[in-house]
């Protein structure tokens, strides 16, 4: 079955878009991500999903239960993890589990037991009569994920879940999201701005900015899709040099950015000789050059003509921080 299905939703903030009717549909036991920068849509669309927002237009179903009609069953089928902090400094890990649990009217044998499976899950076993000030950045998080599963969700929403923490640590909340999406198997939707991680644990990735999904399908799928190996020239010329290589039949795309001129080729190793060639003749500098493979920051770029950015200062993110002093909703 479906674990989710999405038909045309959008939310409007007065006259800002933040969602702006995104169909599509996530499998059982998938690992989804939502990949943008800040203030795509990512967290407004988990908030509608999670019926914590009432959409402008548009719906959704939950595990097969209507967001409008049936908010209790969405909510009883869902565990959540919002990028803010929700649990209390001053319980202990087992503490902030049990609270958690009795909120879903879990009773005493059941949810003492979940409690053991939970935190060893994210290995927090040996922590749990630790107070959680005492914890790390990283025990804070994975305690976190343990209070969502804790009520055994179908589905469970992970926003930003590595927002802050250091690369080490990061690395090893990846490790613990893949273990409970294959012990639990559990379906897991993410949202997130890093790159790397979309690519690393999710099956499909939704590339989402102003509100509109771009492209959908695997992380290989979308980087192959976007026309083979990556030459990125910096050069004093980039407008002149787009000109020449756009006539040139082995040039599968261009694309450019911040001073830089990208050909999508195949086997560049043999491309560029005649390339640099090329830009000598048309006495263009190249001040720099190198070749990769596509990343998903290169999808991006090819979707959006921009590489994503980590922190929101455009226009659009200035409107959303307007937004949130007068209505008290983030993104």
């Amino acid at each position: 079955m479906n674990a989710i299905e999405i038909k045309n939703l959008s939310k409007h903030f007065d006259k800002l878009k933040a969602v702006d009717r995104i169909s599509f549909i996530i499998k059982e036991g998938e690992m989804f991500g939502l990949l943008g920068p800040n203030g795509a849509g990512k967290t407004t669309t988990i908030k509608m999903l999670a019926t914590i927002l009432s959409p402008t237009d548009g719906g959704a179903k939950v595990w097969n239960h209507d967001i409008h009609e049936e908010p209790d069953e969405v909510r009883r089928a869902i565990g959540i993890v919002f990028q803010d902090p929700a649990i209390d400094d001053y319980l202990t890990g087992e503490e902030n589990l049990d609270f958690h649990a009795r909120m879903y009217g879990m009773k005493k044998d059941i949810r003492n037991e979940r409690i053991k499976t939970v935190l060893k899950l994210v290995n927090l076993s040996d922590k749990a009569d630790v107070l959680v000030k005492e914890y790390s950045g990283g025990m804070k998080r994975r305690l976190e994920i343990a209070r969502g599963l804790m009520h055994y969700p179908k589905v469970l929403f992970l926003d930003e879940p590595t927002l802050g923490l250091d690369a080490q640590t990061r690395r090893a909340i990846w490790e613990y999201i893949k273990k409970l999406n294959k012990e639990e198997k559990i379906t897991i939707i993410l949202t997130t701005h890093y790159m790397e991680e979309a690519d690393y644990l999710c099956d499909r990735v939704a590339i989402i900015d102003m509100g509109k999904i771009l492209a959908i399908d695997s992380p290989e799928n979308l980087k192959e899709k976007i026309g083979g190996d990556i030459i990125s020239l910096k050069a004093s010329d980039t407008k002149k040099l787009e000109k020449i290589y756009k006539k040139e039949s082995y040039v599968n795309n261009i694309k450019m950015h911040d001073g830089h001129i990208n050909l999508y080729v195949e086997k560049p190793e043999k491309r560029i000789p005649k390339i640099i060639e090329m830009a000598n003749k048309a006495k263009v500098e190249i001040h720099s050059a190198n070749i990769h493979r596509p990343t998903l920051e290169d999808v991006f770029l090819h979707y959006t003509g921009r590489k994503i950015r980590e922190e929101g200062a455009d226009v659009r993110e200035r409107m959303r921080e307007h937004i949130r002093m007068r209505t008290g909703v983030r993104r």
